[in-house]
């Protein structure tokens, strides 16, 4: 059996820094022709992007593709709601962890496999003030000992 290969498209670095991801889902995304072609040229920003569940389907907000060059007429609107691929099953254990307080979805990364358009989403508690200095902090502490070990053995 292939191991399946995949290509990032667009990735959402600034969701990490902002909350703690507990679960995540893959899901398929209703995309156009054009869209597609966008996609595969790597013209997408997830970066100020969110999810909503509305009538027991998902739809991703703000998730921008780029127009394709060559599309003209058959170009959608770059910024318009897009609709997720998840089973109701997963659609609807969502929904009840989203009702609990300091609960959201947050899109993590874009990205095809198989030659399908797939998003990854993450199931996200919001950080605090003091939980992103705690978090720069171990970084820095990190990246400082990395340093000290690379002279080292030097």
């Amino acid at each position: 059996m292939a191991k399946e290969t995949m290509k990032l498209i667009a990735n959402n670095k600034k969701a990490y820094h902002d909350y703690f991801i507990e679960e995540k889902y893959e899901a398929g995304l209703v995309l156009h022709g054009t869209e597609v072609k966008s996609l595969r040229l790597g013209q997408c920003s997830i970066k100020e992007s969110f999810i909503r569940i509305e009538n027991a389907e998902m739809y991703i907000y703000g998730m921008h593709i780029s127009p394709y060059e060559k599309g003209n007429i058959f170009n959608k609107d770059p910024l318009r709601p897009k609709k997720l691929l998840l089973h109701k099953r997963e659609i609807m254990k969502l929904l009840g962890k989203i009702k609990e307080k300091g609960y959201t979805l947050v899109p993590l990364q874009v990205y095809f496999t198989a030659g399908k358009a797939k998003i990854e989403i993450g199931l996200a508690r919001g950080k605090k003030l003091y939980d992103k200095r705690e978090d720069i902090a171990k970084k820095d502490q990190r990246r400082e000992s990395e340093r000290e070990f690379k002279v080292r053995n030097l």
